[in-house]
């Protein structure tokens, strides 16, 4: 999986949505990859234009990408020797897009189609390489055959790129984040929890047992509330297990009463 370590977040993303269009629709004649190990190495399989020296050839270059890319342009060489007048014999590539005409808003496709131009239509007056730019100036059929030469011998067909090498890039680059980005979550949800109170540990149970699985939980009881009533005498008679206790006094009432009726009629007769 590539590192990604010399470019910023925002513009890797950028450049995966682009690199995914390049392989879903790709420029003609131009086939992209990436490299897994660095994301800021591009690899491209150009084909030779047809009508010039380097027709029937693929040639593979590379674009490397810098930590303040796209502020910066990208630096463009040819892996495959060609003979060419702004491709220098180390594979470096001389042209404007890629010096003073650089734009941040231009993308790999522009780049690309650029460089892919240049098989077109070279430019002697800059040339990297000083053979072929006088070559091409002097003697045009001369230069030609040079470089139908190294085509033959150097520009055969590549091993192609890996297909879907970008999108299995890009979606790793996308898991990598998500995973990234819930691990950054989860540390937030932590270190929040940590400042929740605990229970204390003197609190009630509201299980009996503890943690043990046999003992359920027992509804819990209401306190048992003493019945309290006021006999006749005004004493406050208290009952054990709210029943009513039994009321003596007021049997005895009666009797005496009628004590002091006959002693009453007594004292009358007398």
């Amino acid at each position: 999986m590539a590192t990604n370590e010399n470019l910023p977040p925002n513009v890797i993303k950028q450049l995966a949505k682009e690199l995914k269009g390049l392989d879903e629709s790709p420029p003609e004649g131009i086939k992209v990859g990436v490299n897994d190990d660095d994301f800021s190495i591009i690899y491209a399989d150009i084909e030779g234009p047809a009508g010039t020296p380097y027709e029937n050839g693929v040639f593979r270059m590379k674009l490397l990408l810098s930590h303040d890319f796209p502020h910066s342009p990208p630096k463009g060489y040819f892996l495959t020797k060609i003979f060419h007048p702004n491709i220098a014999p180390n594979g470096e590539i001389c042209v404007n897009t890629l010096k003073k005409d650089w734009n941040p808003s231009l993308g790999l496709r522009h780049v690309l189609i650029i460089v892919r131009c240049l098989l077109i239509e070279p430019y002697p007056e800059s040339a990297l390489n000083e053979q072929a730019g006088k070559m091409l100036l002097e003697n045009y059929d001369e230069y030609a055959r040079h470089a139908r030469l190294y085509t033959g011998i150097h520009a055969k067909p590549k091993p192609k790129l890996k297909s879907g090498a970008i999108c299995e890039s890009t979606t790793a680059l996308n898991v990598e984040q998500h995973n990234t980005s819930v691990l950054n979550i989860e540390q937030k949800n932590a270190a929040s929890g940590a400042g929740l109170s605990l229970p204390s540990p003197l609190a009630p149970s509201s299980t009996k047992g503890g943690n043990n699985p046999d003992h359920q939980s027992q509804p819990q009881q209401q306190p048992i509330v003493p019945a309290t009533e006021t006999g006749v005498s005004g004493t406050a008679v208290v009952g054990i297990s709210g029943t009513a206790p039994k009321k003596e006094g007021l049997s005895k009432i009666p009797a005496d009463k009628k004590k002091m009726d006959a002693r009453k009629k007594s004292l009358k007769r007398l």
